[in-house]
């Protein structure tokens, strides 16, 4: 069966798909590759993620195209996906850098609020245009080099910086009245750019 790029999502492919047929199936999964792939750029914190997101997203189509109930939900379906694991590779680094910190928990009431203190800051960071996300993102949680993010997102390095400024900035004011660790407000960029 040949299918053009534009009809990998096509009612008739996609039923065939979860009617089991095979061909059909690695149709839809191909034709959707680069869709899903570019979705999940956009997305995700770095492109190791995104690559990651993208496959993770191609796997579960795999498996439950056949639980799909609308064929023409397939789109909107799979960036769900996507979108869901991109935020759970982000809360999965978060956790994982509060694991690795050496916070001193002096009861349940300290514990709470600083699970909401981070919420509060990952909410603000989801909320960041897309680029301004991305780098900050990449340099300020991951730590990687400035011009290892200007590379990664193809922006120059002074872009790449006005960027970063603009999301601290950003994140400075959704945070507001957020103290920081040391009492004081809350400062996102302590990192030099």
């Amino acid at each position: 069966m040949g299918v053009t790029d534009r009809s990998w999502a096509s009612a008739q492919l996609i039923e065939a798909a979860q009617a089991g047929d095979r061909e059909s199936i690695t149709a839809v999964i191909h034709g959707a590759h680069s869709h899903v792939r570019r979705f999940s750029m956009h997305l995700c914190a770095s492109p190791q993620d995104a690559e990651d997101a993208a496959q993770e997203a191609l796997i579960i189509l795999y498996r439950k195209i056949g639980s799909l109930r609308a064929t023409g939900a397939l789109a909107s379906w799979m960036f769900r996906i996507v979108r869901n694991e991109c935020l759970r590779r982000a809360r999965l680094l978060f956790d994982h850098d509060e694991e690795g910190g050496a916070t001193v928990v002096t009861s349940a009431e300290d514990e709470v609020i600083r699970r909401l203190d981070a919420e509060l800051v990952a909410q603000a960071i989801r909320e960041l245009p897309d680029v301004q996300r991305r780098v900050l993102i990449m340099r300020d949680v991951l730590g990687y080099p400035g011009r290892r993010v200007a590379e990664a997102l193809g922006l120059s390095n002074a872009a790449m910086k006005s960027q970063l400024h603009r999301a601290r900035n950003r994140l400075r004011l959704s945070l507001g009245g957020m103290t920081g660790p040391t009492g004081g407000p809350y400062d996102p960029g302590t990192t030099s750019a």
